[in-house]
């Protein structure tokens, strides 16, 4: 009997946690769509375009008073939206972890970040300046919320599911922001058909993600349960984010190889995220290609990133994350490199490369999410992810940096897009270097048998 008892109570737990995993995959369906369809297909093109229509006869917008060519606009916001996150997360990483509610920070940061891309209905004529200010605080937002998020998956992954439910998370969320993008791209094309001027169907493309982010935020918001976490030590009560920020990587100091993972993870994720957010502006300003193209591309990786995301998964169970994800970082500057050459109005040669990027991109973002949850001391879930969160859009303000500056100064994006391969290159070097099964040991974690 009493045997009995115990495996119902494991029964029930199982299905708790299946429940609670289910629930953890929507949040990636309902903000995955911004980073889709407002980060990397419309709002890099409409926003630059507002610029220039606000421009002076030199092609430079103002905004107070710095000169900023028009073009390196949306580069630099994304830059300062990151700086933004980098002051907010730690905090809110570490009152999370101190309070165990995560559940009421995840629904502010969801739910600003959904206001203000809903707000971006309104950026209509030359209003340039409010659009740098949404996209500063819907990407911030988004960031504190996917950090929070993140951080349950130790707590609702066993080790030996992490992997898989880290996919299927990518997976869920590539699938919504593919659905999306098949209404966008309908609405956009056919938008004489809808009566709307192609600037109103953009702007209601931009705004249904937020309003999409807002709606599916409910579910798990309803699931998900907030825990008591052990800490390790005293922490202040209060502390404004630097200093924060500072006592973070001060106590991430008596884990060093967890250190040396982000580090890595810094500089290769740079490069993936500025992909992202200037994949369509590479399209658009230098080879010439339309919007309707792009989406379809965007689309096209979408899809296959769906794919990807659990292949790779697969392919690490076998090979182990590490490895998986060091092929992976090879294969994005293979692609890179060819993106160089591709000629201008050749949509056919975009597509492949956009295949090549699908192919890799889910998987070698969703197992550096799950790799690193076993590199993270129990109890420290939050301020730990925070840090992940900073490598993740946090501290990738470089890369757009980098890209905007490159253009700035050769006025050739070819040459800004090719200087990214350094980010992949540098960032293979670094993990390769890093000892996972000896980090997670240290970090008082289990060892998976493979890694």
């Amino acid at each position: 009997m009493g045997t009995d008892t115990v495996r119902a109570g494991s029964t029930d737990e199982a299905a708790d946690r299946r429940r609670e995993q289910r629930g953890w995959y929507f949040y990636d369906w309902a903000c995955s769509v911004y980073s889709t369809s407002v980060l990397t297909v419309f709002l890099g093109p409409y926003l630059t375009s507002v610029a220039k229509k606000a421009a002076d006869p030199d092609g430079y917008v103002h905004p107070l008073g710095v000169p900023v060519r028009a073009g390196s606009f949306f580069a630099y916001s994304v830059s300062l939206s990151v700086i933004v996150a980098v002051l907010v997360m730690p905090l809110v990483g570490a009152a999370a972890d101190r309070s165990g509610r995560k559940k009421p920070l995840l629904a502010a940061a969801a739910y600003t970040g959904a206001a203000a891309t809903t707000g971006m209905f309104f950026l209509g004529g030359d209003r340039y300046l409010l659009g740098g200010v949404l996209l500063v605080v819907a990407n911030a937002a988004a960031a504190v919320g996917t950090m929070l998020y993140n951080s349950y998956l130790p707590q609702i992954a066993p080790p030996e599911e992490r992997d898989a439910v880290s996919s299927k998370g990518w997976a869920f969320g590539y699938a919504a922001g593919a659905l999306v993008l098949v209404a966008n791209l309908v609405l956009y094309t056919g938008h004489d058909s809808f009566g709307l001027s192609e600037s109103a169907a953009v702007r209601i493309c931009l705004a249904s993600a937020g309003l999409w982010w807002g709606a599916f935020a409910l579910i798990p918001l309803r699931r998900l349960r907030d825990r008591r976490s052990r800490e390790e030590g005293p922490t202040e009560t209060t502390a404004p984010g630097f200093r924060q920020l500072a006592a973070t990587v001060r106590g991430m100091r008596r884990h060093p190889l967890t250190l040396a993972f982000l580090l890595a993870y810094l500089v290769y994720n740079d490069g993936i995220q500025t992909v992202i957010s200037q994949a369509s502006i590479y399209g658009s300003e230098e080879l010439g290609l339309g919007q309707s193209t792009l989406i379809a591309a965007v689309l096209l990786v979408q899809v296959l990133a769906v794919a990807g995301a659990l292949a790779l998964g697969r392919i690490a169970r076998v090979y182990g994350a590490k490895r998986t994800i060091l092929g992976s970082l090879v294969a994005w500057a293979v692609v890179l490199g060819a993106g160089y050459f591709l000629p201008a109005g050749a949509p056919v040669w975009f597509f492949v490369l956009a295949s090549g990027i699908g192919l890799v991109l889910g998987g070698s973002q969703a197992l550096s999410r799950s790799l690193f949850s076993h590199l993270v001391p129990p109890g420290k879930e939050a301020e730990y992810f925070s840090a992940y969160e900073m490598s993740d859009r946090g501290m990738s303000w470089l890369g757009p940096l980098l890209f905007g500056i490159t253009y700035q100064v050769t006025g050739s994006y070819r040459d800004a897009i090719i200087s990214l391969v350094a980010f992949f290159v540098i960032g293979f070097a670094l993990l390769a270097r890093v000892p996972v099964r000896r980090a997670i040991s240290d970090a008082g974690n289990p060892v998976p048998e493979r890694i």
